[in-house]
């Protein structure tokens, strides 16, 4: 058997790694931007191949698919399915696990994702509106932020996935501090804008959602357009430095486990998450008239609104959440993928082991705000020493050079991983690894060394004790989902209603 993968990143690492154990043993060919060192080794390894190539580029896709006479290919990265590579492959008539451009839709647009849910009645929604513009987006902040109170308090995001950047909170409760509040606001939008200009594949360019908090987890399920089949709940930890501070990342760093859920999430609330990524590949599915097989996931947050609520959708496994769930994957990943391609999911029992895992990417200086510094520095680990601590790393942001040399290409280099039975143990372990990952000309490296720890994990399981408290009362007083704003010689405004006028003056 023959696979294709696409994508440079951990993520892909441990994705072709999951192939590679498959009793199938299958033969290993990829395709990357650049030369992912782990990737390179295993095509190696088997018997494969692997070429650089622009993996958004749907005909080169097709024809190295054709020249290596693969079987099936499977997607990393969002970007391919956003470019219609799923598409084009099955055009030709090469099986592909990955959403044609259509259903990646959800992902691809937030603003997209967020209609959905309102027009199909989905739990889990946030008030939102979006902006073609900075200058429209900044007029109606400004002129109903008095009338509407979450218009105050606010989520600032591209309305495309933008690999996780450019997401601004702004709280505005302070009367005096108010002005600057809008001034920030008004210099994030035109910032959007700019940042914007790169994608002309959507009209919306800045999403406004209404500021809500919580623990946040990831939902990542396997799906052939027919059966959902929900994996383990990861963490991923966003934010560059310690306790959630600092510019966000693609992901620092995820915790899973032990078992199904979190120590802050419940089992019921792990089902309501699972239901509602259920039904938005669903209402994608009839929106579109096109089936989804691949894989899809659920950012979640929980909420004093709703419970658990979409924050995101992904289009494909998460980077680093996809180490945490194929390194507790007992069943052969090969045969998942068939099962997707063939749409006999429903029949196959995918088992996980009862395990607690942790993930810590460890990045050079200068990322994520400057990626140029970033880059271009040589990269020494030692394997042995990492294996010795009972740890796995992932190569990640690295390029294998000719003559073998690996330098870092600007994101996040490498990701280590630890199992055990408990997440501050695997944490523990996973720190023991880190000075065994270094650049050569002494650049510096950085990574969260709170990931895992029972001080973040004692402030997450606070939270959602907090919120669990709210959104409970909010349930049983038939509550959920609703919201009322109240004004001065004006009286009640219910501004769930006013979203569902708009929306129907869209014909939506």
């Amino acid at each position: 058997m023959k696979i294709m993968g696409l994508g440079n990143a951990s993520r892909e690492h441990a994705i072709a790694e999951a192939l590679e154990r498959s009793e199938h043993h299958p033969r290993i060919f990829w395709l990357g931007d650049i030369g992912n060192p782990g990737i390179f080794e295993i095509c190696k390894r088997t018997g494969g191949d692997f070429a650089l190539s622009k993996t958004t580029d749907s005909e080169k896709v097709s024809e190295y698919a054709k020249r290596w006479h693969v079987d099936f290919v499977i997607i990393g990265p969002e970007e391919p399915n956003f470019h219609a590579v799923p598409d084009e492959l099955e055009r030709r008539g090469i099986p592909c696990v990955g959403a044609s451009r259509d259903v990646a839709m959800i992902e691809m647009s937030k603003a997209e994702m967020r209609r959905l849910q309102w027009e199909y009645g989905i739990r889990g929604k946030l008030l939102f509106k979006t902006f073609r513009s900075a200058q429209e987006a900044y007029s109606v902040l400004e002129r109903y932020s008095d009338t509407l109170t979450w218009l105050q308090n606010v989520a600032l995001k591209p309305a495309r996935q933008a690999g996780g950047k450019g997401v601004k909170v702004v709280e505005d409760q302070q009367l005096y501090l108010h002005d600057e509040k809008q001034r920030f606001k008004s210099k994030h939008a035109d910032w959007l804008e700019g940042y914007m200009k790169s994608y002309s594949d959507i009209d919306d360019k800045i999403l406004v959602e209404e500021k809500v908090w919580g623990p946040e987890y990831t939902l990542q399920c396997f799906t052939d357009g027919r059966c959902i089949k929900g994996m383990p709940l990861v963490q991923d930890n966003k934010h560059a430095h310690e306790f959630d501070i600092g510019t966000e990342t693609g992901g620092m760093g995820s915790i899973s486990g032990p078992g199904f859920t979190l120590p802050f999430i419940t089992k019921e609330e792990y089902e309501e998450s699972l239901k509602i990524v259920d039904f938005l590949v669903r209402a994608i599915q009839d929106k579109v008239g096109k089936s989804y097989h691949g894989m899809v996931a659920g950012q979640m947050m929980l909420t004093e609104i709703e419970g658990p609520t979409i924050i995101e959708m992904y289009s494909r496994l998460g980077d680093p959440e996809a180490l945490n769930v194929l390194n507790t994957l007992k069943t052969d990943f090969v045969d998942i993928c068939l099962a997707i391609l063939d749409g006999n999911l429903s029949k196959l029992n995918i088992e996980f082991d009862e395990k607690a895992t942790v993930v810590k990417a460890i990045a050079p200086k200068g990322y994520p705000d400057n990626r140029e510094m970033a880059k271009d520095h040589p990269v020494f680990v030692d394997r042995q020493a990492i294996k010795r601590e009972g740890c796995k790393f992932y190569w990640g942001s690295a390029d294998i050079r000719e003559g073998g040399e690996i330098k870092s290409a600007g994101s996040r280099l490498v990701e280590i991983l630890a199992i055990s039975d408990e997440i501050e143990k695997a944490s523990k372990m996973v720190d023991r690894c880190i000075p065994h990952v270094k650049l050569l000309d002494s650049w510096g490296l950085f990574y969260r060394s709170d990931i895992g720890s029972p001080e973040l994990l004692s402030k997450r399981m606070d939270v959602a004790d907090r919120v669990r408290m709210l959104y409970q009362y909010r349930r049983d007083k038939d509550m959920l989902g609703k919201r009322v704003d109240w004004l001065p010689k004006v009286g009640k405004m219910d501004p769930v209603a006013l979203l569902r006028d708009e929306l129907s003056k869209r014909g939506e």
